[in-house]
């Protein structure tokens, strides 16, 4: 049996790049064609981001930009495929050398991006977990009083009870 990923950051890293593949196909071959895909093909290009985004997160070394940029690439070649498939035109006057640098500039950056942020995660995680885990210092004890009942009456009872006299003056003085 394998070990479950530990890596906090894996999951932000697969949720950028997925999310990252999806616009980068929607918003290029929107400004190629001038309008963004609907339907299916929308619903199948959010299918291939998520493909993207949890093979990002899977992958043991897709922490490295130069694995990174391969996953944006394939996801950028499979959505481009993908919406030539179904019939997508470029209506633009882009040449297509323009076209294959603006896909290859935006990759490239939005991989560096990805693998920028996720070593400032790391690095903000740890030092919010050396924080965390920094041993404060104990609070003194506090001294507790019980009291307890007790079966004799105080001393001071005791003298008074003892000083008052239970006999009166004689009862022919009285009259």
């Amino acid at each position: 049996m394998t070990a479950a990923r530990t890596d906090p950051a894996a999951l932000l890293r697969g949720t950028a790049t997925g999310c990252l593949t999806a616009a980068l196909a929607i918003a290029a071959h929107g400004l190629a064609s001038g309008a963004a895909p609907t339907g299916a093909v929308a619903a199948q290009l959010g299918l291939l981001a998520a493909t993207i985004g949890a093979l990002a997160s899977t992958i043991r070394r897709a922490a490295d930009p130069r694995v990174l940029i391969g996953l944006l690439s394939a996801g950028q070649l499979l959505g481009h495929l993908l919406l030539d498939a179904v019939g997508h035109a470029h209506t633009s006057s882009a040449p297509p050398p323009l076209m294959l640098a603006a896909h290859v500039t935006a990759v490239v950056l939005g991989a560096l991006m990805i693998a920028a942020c996720e070593r400032l995660c790391s690095a903000m995680s740890q030092t919010v977990r050396a924080v965390v885990s920094a041993e404060c210092p104990a609070a003194p004890a506090v001294k507790t009083v019980t009291v307890c009942a007790n079966d004799q009456p105080l001393h001071s009872a005791l003298m008074l009870s003892a000083s008052i006299s239970h006999r009166g003056p004689p009862v022919g003085c009285a009259l």
